[in-house]
């Protein structure tokens, strides 16, 4: 077990180079399953996820070798298609080899999945989107058991009592690209990291049209070839930084960061004081005074996204004023609050919504975190708060950030990773 020990109080200045996107990496790694040869992946970050779901790929009979920031990924054995608990229960993203499966081998028996204790995400919008499409399905013993002769394509609605489905989407997408005819996905969920899947599929010579928009047509086609592919930068991990260089009063350049993917995000900043400026390639973020009170509501893209609403909880527990912060993706995503009220924070939940009281400094206190974005959430208050913060349970920011103590200590940031 290893914590993190912060000393905050140091604004953050400096270059900063955002990593390839973990959320888009994922769900392309599984549809690597479906070409007829290799794959190349570039920009793939070395994170604890990409390495859990590498790992699920060879139980599938997937070579994965790692260069660098390339993946080369290869199926020598298409055979297997068990998708293991021990393997699946560490992370939500490893359902999105069901697709895949389901269309390149016909059949499929993966664990339903775990991952961070952020609230119910059920599965039931995949399951329903690939019956759709012909597949014989059924949960048994903890297990979703697929098969499908041959997948036709058809008509298909992912609109869910949150919004659409991310993962999903990625699903039906592979499975839609092998199936025989035509497929329309209505209710599509439309971020970023599903437009870049599906224009790796189209890559390597799939038909899908409409990725990016709420309507995503598909016309099968009876193969996939290999080849080469670049994995967006990560939308979350940019608004991280700028937030951090917002709480901290910093100013900071963030190179290889995609601001059209952050719309939302840099409206919301921009409105509280925060000023982000793009140029050059890059975008520079800085802040001088406390934030503005606001209300932020997460909603499906192109809205506030919920993997940052840890991180505004963060910065907004330190503004001149109250914030009411509603979540309206997984309204139960909210066990940072007690973490962050342990360092001086005025925040009480209602429901789906907290209610945040600037308290205008935090101070350093040993937190624990609970899973991946909260454990952000308390890096960047510790960073800003006044004293020393012990942040235990880091493995969980291993899952998605690639080396933040590293690029965080390059911005003067005093953060150290130590043994429990």
């Amino acid at each position: 077990m290893e914590k993190f020990v912060i000393e905050g109080g140091a604004p953050l200045r400096g270059t900063v180079r955002i990593s390839g996107a973990k959320n888009a990496a994922l769900p392309i790694m599984a549809a690597t399953m479906l070409a007829d040869e290799p794959v190349t992946l570039k920009g793939v970050p070395r994170l604890r996820d990409v390495a859990t779901l590498a790992g699920i790929l060879a139980e599938l009979g997937v070579k994965v070798e790692r260069m660098g920031d390339l993946l080369r990924i290869e199926t020598v054995n298409p055979d297997l298609i068990d998708a293991p608990y021990h393997m699946v229960r560490k992370m939500r993203a490893s359902i999105c080899v069901l697709g895949p499966l389901l269309a390149k081998r016909r059949r499929a028996r993966v664990a339903l999945p775990g991952g961070c204790v952020i609230g119910v995400r059920p599965v039931d919008l995949h399951i329903k989107g690939l019956r759709a499409l012909g597949a014989d399905i059924e949960i048994r013993h903890g297990d979703i058991i697929a098969k499908a002769d041959r997948l036709k394509g058809a008509e298909v609605y992912l609109g869910g009592a949150f919004g659409s489905t991310v993962l999903g989407t990625a699903n039906l997408m592979c499975a839609g690209a092998l199936a025989e005819g035509k497929t329309v996905i209505e209710g599509a969920a439309c971020e970023p990291e599903v437009t870049d899947l599906g224009d790796f599929l189209n890559s390597a010579g799939a038909c899908i049209s409409g990725h990016g928009t709420p309507r995503i047509e598909i016309e099968g086609v009876s193969r996939l070839s290999g080849g080469e592919y670049e994995v967006i930068p990560d939308r979350v991990e940019t608004g991280t930084f700028m937030i951090a260089a917002a709480a901290t009063r910093g100013s900071i350049k963030i190179e290889n960061a995609r601001l059209d993917h952050l719309r939302a995000a840099v409206d919301k900043l921009q409105e509280i004081g925060v000023e982000v400026t793009p140029g050059g390639g890059a975008v520079h973020v800085s802040a001088a005074s406390l934030p503005l009170p606001t209300d932020v509501v997460t909603l499906p893209y192109p809205g506030l996204p919920t993997d940052l609403q840890a991180q505004f909880m963060a910065l907004l527990a330190t503004a001149d004023g109250i914030s009411v912060i509603t979540e309206k993706i997984f309204p139960d995503r909210f066990m940072h609050v007690a973490e962050l009220n342990r360092m001086g924070a005025s925040i009480r939940k209602e429901g789906a919504s907290a209610v945040v009281r600037g308290v205008g400094e935090l101070s350093g206190a040993p937190v624990m975190a609970s899973d991946l974005r909260a454990s952000a959430a308390l890096v960047l208050a510790g960073l800003a708060a006044r004293g020393i913060t012990e942040i235990n349970r880091i493995y969980h920011i291993d899952r998605g950030y690639e080396h933040i103590e590293e690029k965080l200590i390059r911005l003067g940031a005093s953060i150290q990773r130590v043994d429990v």
